[in-house]
């Protein structure tokens, strides 16, 4: 029986346990397929991370990124976990930016401190004023991108209990996890969704809206919600790949301020807030990690690749 090094990370909260949870197991050398999809089944989280040497001698180390459904090639706070893993376990990076090699390519990431007041709330909710680590990555081009479809728009609604004029905008952001997003017109459009798995036929959806009515175009708080059919976690509390994409797809569009918040994890009571700044033509997502449990994991002799 293997004892191997495991960290679960809270990721995209100030505060503890309000985030989205990350598992972290650290590896020496890549196990099998088998090995890491039997691990990420058993631990039932939307992300399970194995996190390994690098290969690509320009990464400070690498990922592999499984859900309960199978490997993706980039998510957005496994990322960010795995990397502040990383840091707590004594990595360095090679320069100025970390980089992390995954299944999409090298991804930059970089950590800084963000004063966050509690008395604006609309930030990251944390209760006083203080200093709050973040990291952040930058957005990694899109998979697929453009309109979608008349008849997948229609589709969707019907599986969300949306109806098709209720929304402003749609497009494909997949950068790995097959995401397309809809812009509906207000937060309380966003709150009052009920899925309909069934009828989503095993798509990711993403829904936003700015908070209050704000203008889309100078919108500094949106309300978001992301929907997995067919996942052990079905709807997620916080999503940096679908917040990467939107966030490219607001940025050729116009939309939102060049910083902006994302609040997410309302309806599963959450307290989600993620972070995403434009600038010199690039996106970055951000937000707060903790580490929130520590230890070893039991598991079977692996079978290394």
């Amino acid at each position: 029986m293997l004892q191997l090094r495991y960290t679960q990370v809270d990721v995209f909260s100030a505060i503890p346990t309000r985030g989205n949870p990350v598992g972290i197991v650290h590896c020496d050398a890549s196990p099998s397929d088998d090995f890491m999809f039997g691990v990420a089944r058993w631990l039932g989280l939307s992300e399970t991370v194995f996190l390994l040497p690098p290969s690509n001698p320009e990464a400070d180390y690498r990922v592999r990124i499984w859900s309960t459904l199978g490997e993706l090639p980039f998510a957005g706070h496994p990322t960010l976990g795995a990397c502040h893993a990383w840091i707590e376990s004594g990595g360095v990076p090679r320069a100025a930016h970390i980089v992390q090699e995954c299944g999409i390519g090298l991804v930059k990431i970089r950590h800084s401190e963000q004063i966050i007041d509690g008395s604006i709330g609309c930030h990251l909710q944390a209760p006083d004023s203080r200093p709050v680590a973040t990291l952040a990555f930058m957005a990694p081009p899109l998979l697929r991108g453009g309109p979608v479809s008349h008849e997948l728009l229609a589709l969707v609604c019907k599986g969300l209990n949306l109806e098709p004029g209720s929304v402003l905008d749609a497009e494909w952001v997949d950068n790995g996890a097959g995401w397309l997003a809809l812009l509906l017109q207000e937060d309380k459009d966003v709150l009052a969704v009920l899925p309909d798995y069934s009828k989503l036929s095993g798509l990711a959806v993403g829904i936003i809206a700015p908070v209050e009515s704000q203008p889309i175009a100078s919108a500094s708080l949106f309300e978001s919600r992301a929907f997995i059919a067919g996942d052990a976690v079905p709807e997620d509390p916080a999503t940096g790949s679908l917040q990467a994409g939107i966030g490219l797809w607001f940025s050729r569009r116009g939309f939102g301020a060049d910083r902006y918040t994302v609040r997410q994890g309302t309806c599963m009571g959450r307290l989600g807030r993620i972070l995403v700044h434009r600038e010199h033509g690039e996106v970055w997502v951000g937000g707060s990690t903790t580490t929130c449990i520590s230890g070893t994991i039991s598991a079977p002799e692996r079978h290394e690749e």
